[in-house]
């Protein structure tokens, strides 16, 4: 498989990659920069936030951010900054906590996840949030999670998945999940990624059902099918892929972004941190914007 690098971005930590369809452009954040990247017609530009900027989904005009300290409307300055307002704090259970993975649902439904910011005290201190009453309020849906990630729901819709990255857990699980109401019930092993190279992190879902995981330490995007069963692994040049997402004209392209540590030595990953394609002949799903 072909992996194209599109940007040599040197993210310190890439995330949530969203193809918007109307402008045929590819975005994605920097957790840590606080900065909003798009990628159009081979040009890159990015964007500043006031804070970290940890997930996005598109709105009717701008974009719904998962951030520090809540949930923000984004739009795009003409100076390069983010302008933000504020919708909806998140009562995270102790200091030094952000958001981290988040998406919609099939209905427009806003996601996203807690977690510390030192992940590597592995406190169970994490939350799954659902932005609701007109995004006024964050409502916690699921509690005891230490780094929430993998946030993804079946084409019907009526299937959530969600996964655990911290090396004591790697879990992925599948709920049941109400279209009508947005809740998830009846949790249920998914994939043990202890089985598997690598840790989950962000992931997507193919018009086919099957569940794609970026497999962080291992340097690969594996594809589950929806019974569980690992069907295919792509292997990328870096050793981090932290999240996938399919995009492109005929949404077959699945992009992935990743993750540049910092003191490590990266000679033999001098990509590390950057934003590929590859082209695995399966076709995606659009992303839902955000239904307030």
């Amino acid at each position: 498989m072909d992996c194209e690098l599109i940007v040599d971005a040197r993210n310190a930590t890439g995330e949530s990659p969203v193809w918007h369809a109307h402008e045929q452009a590819l975005y994605w954040v920097d957790i840590p920069a606080g900065r909003l990247h798009r990628w159009q017609d081979g040009q890159h530009q990015h964007w500043q936030a006031d804070e970290m900027l940890a997930c996005i989904a598109r709105t009717e005009h701008g974009w719904l951010a998962g951030m520090e300290s809540g949930v923000f409307h984004l739009r795009a300055g003409a100076d390069g900054r983010l302008l933000g307002e504020r919708l909806a704090s998140a009562e995270h259970g102790q200091a030094g906590m952000r958001l981290n993975d988040g998406r919609c649902d099939r209905q427009g439904r806003f996601w996203a996840g807690s977690m510390l910011l030192d992940m590597q005290r592995g406190a169970a201190v994490g939350a799954l949030y659902r932005l609701d009453e007109g995004g006024a309020r964050l409502n916690v849906q699921l509690d005891g999670l230490i780094v929430p990630n993998g946030l993804a729901f079946s084409p019907a819709g009526d299937r959530m998945y969600l996964s655990d990255s911290h090396p004591d857990v790697q879990t992925i699980w599948a709920f049941d999940y109400d279209i009508e109401t947005g809740t998830a019930h009846n949790r249920k092993l998914f994939v043990d990624m202890h089985d598997y190279p690598g840790r989950p992190d962000g992931a997507a879902v193919d018009e086919d059902g099957c569940y794609w995981i970026c497999a962080n330490d291992a340097g690969q995007v594996h594809r589950f099918t929806p019974e569980g069963r690992l069907d295919r692994s792509l292997t990328l040049p870096v050793r981090k892929p932290s999240m996938c997402a399919f995009g492109g004209p005929g949404l077959d392209t699945l992009f992935v972004t990743s993750i540049r540590p910092a003191g490590v030595d990266l000679q033999d990953q001098p990509l590390a941190g950057g934003v590929f394609a590859l082209r695995p002949g399966v076709k995606g799903l659009e992303e839902p914007a955000w239904r307030a």
